[in-house]
């Protein structure tokens, strides 16, 4: 089978590519010629150049192909270029729906995320939950809620796409847990914040398993949250400390965080630097609780993702 993947070398798209040449499918990588190719380095891909938003490229790529990854994305929290997101998150999707649509494609599958459910303020929700929260609490939230809508929109008209809404997505080449865990096992990370925090997780090769079983089996239009469970930060580097050796980092106090962050993100942004801490992370530490149930995709996709322990376990073995 022929098949595109848009972000075909970030950390998911990278990861599925190497799924699809697996099982044997001819990938075409769209992907822009400024894009650090380094995970596809030894993946046998067709690359195909353009912006996410340039529908005559995305058209000319999609030349052939009968199925369509759209995992592009641009993933950020704190400062922000929101034009940017808004571009590539929102412009970006509408134009691979719209290329797909127009390339005849048969089937798409649409990495979205359960930020689209906004706060669910500590309710376990599924996938009929409506949106109750009337704001967002990101531009990252609001750009990929607003995508979503384009999504659905064209699943009502009847275009063939499913969209899979992952929790965090953890793996040994992760760009944002990643670096943490790397300084947590050099016993570097002294301290931490938010240990209450509850975050879903899924292994970004589940995810993976996900997106196949959903391209396979789901009925257009279908929504599926993909998460293995969930953990508070506290429980998280409990296992991972259980598995290290490394003791758990000590939690620096609520108020303390709250006044760094209060501080460091006026001087962000004049200066055009990302602070580890600003006043969009602490309101997800501490203000921001979104809690699924990701049993949907096991029930009728038969999906079987690894636990998450396990999952945190394997972060650490692979590190040693």
């Amino acid at each position: 089978m022929k098949t595109l993947v848009t972000g075909a070398n970030g950390f998911t798209g990278s990861h599925l590519v190497k799924a699809l040449l697996q099982r044997g499918d001819q990938v075409v990588a769209f992907v822009r010629r400024s894009s650090n190719l380094s995970r596809l380095a030894d993946c046998n891909v067709q690359l195909a150049f353009g912006d996410i938003t340039d529908c005559s490229a995305l058209q000319a790529a999609m030349t052939g192909v009968e199925l369509v990854f759209h995992t592009a994305a641009y993933v950020e929290l704190g400062l922000v270029d929101g034009d940017r997101m808004a571009q590539v998150n929102i412009e970006g999707t509408r134009a691979v729906v719209e290329s797909a649509r127009a390339a005849g494609v048969t089937k798409m599958v649409y990495c979205s995320t359960i930020g689209v459910y906004g706060d669910t303020q500590g309710q376990v929700i599924d996938e009929t939950f409506q949106r109750t929260q009337t704001t967002f609490s990101s531009a990252y939230d609001r750009t990929k809620y607003l995508a979503q809508q384009i999504v659905d929109e064209a699943a009502k008209a009847g275009f063939p796409v499913v969209s899979v809404m992952p929790s965090g997505i953890f793996g040994p080449d992760d760009p944002h847990f990643g670096p943490v865990l790397q300084t947590f096992l050099k016993g570097k990370l002294k301290v931490w914040a938010g240990g209450d925090r509850i975050t879903g997780i899924v292994h970004v090769d589940d995810l993976v398993s996900a997106m196949l079983l959903a391209a396979e089996k789901a009925p257009a239009g279908a929504h599926y949250i993909i998460s293995a469970g969930e953990l508070t930060t506290r429980e998280m580097f409990e296992v991972l400390s259980r598995e290290s050796g490394i003791p758990v980092p000590a939690e620096v106090p609520q108020p303390i965080v709250r006044l760094v962050g209060n501080l460091l993100d006026p001087i962000g942004r004049f200066l055009s630097w990302q602070p580890p801490i600003s006043r969009e992370r602490v309101h997800y530490l501490y203000d921001r609780c979104v809690r699924v149930d990701g049993s949907k995709a096991k029930r009728e996709l038969g999906w079987t993702p690894r636990s998450v322990e396990t999952t945190l376990k394997e972060l650490v073995s692979a590190q040693k």
